[in-house]
């Protein structure tokens, strides 16, 4: 007997196919089928002569390209030297996504069949030309198309007589485990690291440099009726060249405010940490998340709550719903039948997940965590062209962004997430240095180098010599002076407070001056603030490094 195995490879630029792959492998498992499912350019694409059955999934981006994460594998299966007969054992099904009013639509997905064939591989049913023109989306091409495939599919694997298909109302397993940490680890652990690659390359999504904000200035006028703005970064030393055309990838975060209210409304513990673990061992953990992780990081870094979900967001939402009401609202939004619904529901009016989670409480409490990121995708970066030359500002890249927000029949005006969160960021309030000691000119350490990344737009110093002046000035006097903006980047900003110095008076004052700064600026009473100082030392907010 055959081994029921299913391969799905995805080529997908904004993630739309990439959630249509997972939609195959999902209905592949119900059905008792092995599948695994990947990016194209992540799978060795010599072992495809291996492969039995194979489902590709395609988006075409500009003009008929592939998308990013496929163009290694398109140079090399249109090699003029592969043997007509390289895939004479595979059985193969394509499934394409375009938009039907570019001259190209769906040029990937044709030229891919078309090559498939010409290279031996047999196909089990004509190929799937999804559009994004259409009124009901892709899904009204793709549900009849995956009927006839799994029609073809089940006739060389039938389903076991003693393992009936599973049902879609039953939730199958999380593709990880969150095991919670009963404390916030150790931040000198190595596990708390992210993994670094061994390789220096030039800055890449999966290795992205991290850019100081040194210009964000509004260029049209205070009256016009769009906000656009010069953003500028500092990308000394990061290997990054362009030219004209090129585009910088932006890695956006969710708004403190909207990572706030998604924990509360799923009962999540933003300070608590925990350890991610695949259920299945050859499924990679999530690039870029680290290990041990926060929940706060998880939500504000990962989770993409401010886009508008999918359809396969509502299906397993009606799976995890143990609410009556809410389950048969959701599963009709989920059906086939329902994307009218659907439509009108969220995507005519840009609905969020968090807002479609807040409609539905009862189930969003229930959500077990170990799902969250089989229910949510991942925040991707965003592609902004660059306005600036190497040539006039070698150690700058400059981008035009236009601060996305319009209204639709929703109270709350719609935002991008990306060029809200670039026009939030204050280049004069990204990183703060209190630095104290004796004497300027005697034991100011690094001074010459504190001055010139002031001077860069890289850092804000304040200072503080006790012994220039008739009454001493220590670190905490200058914090209680600054107090507002300590309590506005703490709590507002997300900052995190390093503490390095004399351990025998340093620590304990400059501990009193913040929690005098809560009570002030914060309104908290003692107890408070001292339960506010101990959630930012759980959640590595405030480290100290001190010594006799």
């Amino acid at each position: 007997m055959l081994a029921r195995q299913l391969l799905v490879l995805f080529g997908s630029q904004t993630g739309t196919a990439q959630d249509v792959a997972e939609r195959v492998g999902r209905e592949a498992r119900r059905r008792r089928l092995g599948c695994r499912v990947q990016a194209l350019d992540s799978y060795a694409v010599v072992d495809l002569i291996r492969e039995p059955l194979v489902v590709f999934v395609c988006a075409t981006t500009g003009q008929g390209d592939p998308p990013d994460n496929m163009k290694n594998f398109w140079r090399f299966i249109f090699r003029k030297n592969l043997p007509s007969t390289s895939l004479c054992q595979m059985d193969f099904a394509v499934l394409g996504l375009g938009d039907s009013s570019y001259a190209k639509f769906n040029f990937v997905a044709k030229k891919l069949h078309r090559r498939l064939l010409q290279l031996g591989a047999s196909a089990l049913l004509p190929i799937c030309l999804g559009d994004d023109q259409h009124e009901l989306g892709p899904d009204a091409t793709i549900d009849p198309w995956l009927g006839d495939l799994w029609g073809k599919v089940l006739e060389f694997y039938p389903v076991p007589i003693d393992l009936p298909v599973i049902p879609h109302g039953v939730p199958l397993p999380s593709k990880f485990t969150l095991q919670f940490l009963p404390e916030a680890p150790n931040p000198s652990s190595k596990e708390s690291c992210l993994a670094i690659s061994d390789s220096l390359g030039p800055p890449s999504e999966s290795q992205p440099f991290l850019a100081p904000m040194v210009t964000n200035q509004r260029v049209t006028g205070p009256s016009h009726f769009q906000d656009v703005r010069l953003i500028e970064f500092d990308i000394t030393d990061s290997g990054i060249s362009f030219a004209a055309g090129d585009v910088v990838l932006i890695q956006p975060s969710n708004s403190a405010a909207h990572t706030q209210q998604f924990c509360h409304v799923l009962g999540l513990d933003p300070s608590q940490f925990f350890v991610l673990q695949p259920r299945e061992p050859d499924v990679p953990c999530p690039p870029g998340l680290p290990q041990p992780c926060s929940v706060w990081q998880l939500v504000s870094q990962y989770l993409d709550i401010a886009s508008v979900p999918r359809r396969s967001f509502f299906e397993l939402l009606a799976c995890l719903s143990p609410y009556e009401l809410e389950r048969e609202k959701l599963l009709e939004l989920s059906s086939a039948q329902g994307q009218e619904d659907l439509c009108e529901y969220c995507s005519r009016p840009r609905r969020t997940i968090l807002e479609v989670l807040c409609d539905f409480p009862h189930t969003a409490g229930a959500i077990p965590p170990d799902y969250l990121l089989d229910l949510i995708p991942q925040i991707r970066p965003r592609a902004f062209s660059i306005a600036s030359s190497l040539m006039v500002h070698p150690r700058r890249l400059q981008i035009l962004v236009a601060v996305v927000q319009y209204q639709t029949r929703l109270k709350e005006p719609r935002r991008g997430l990306c060029s809200s969160w670039l026009a939030s960021l204050d280049p004069e309030k990204g990183n703060f240095l209190f630095f104290g000691c004796r004497w300027r000119d005697q034991d100011f350490y690094w001074g010459d180098e504190w001055q010139e990344l002031e001077k860069r737009g890289c850092l804000t110093l304040v200072t503080a010599f006790s012994r220039e002046q008739g009454q001493k000035v220590y670190v905490q006097h200058r914090l209680r002076e600054l107090g507002p903006l300590v309590w506005e980047l703490l709590d507002r900003r997300g900052a995190y407070f390093y503490l390095a110095g004399n351990a025998k008076y340093m620590p304990t004052d400059v501990t009193e001056a913040l929690m005098s700064i809560f009570q002030e600026e914060g309104g908290l009473s003692h107890p408070n603030a001292a339960t506010y100082l101990a959630r930012l030392q759980r959640t590595l907010r405030f480290q100290t490094e001190t010594w006799a």
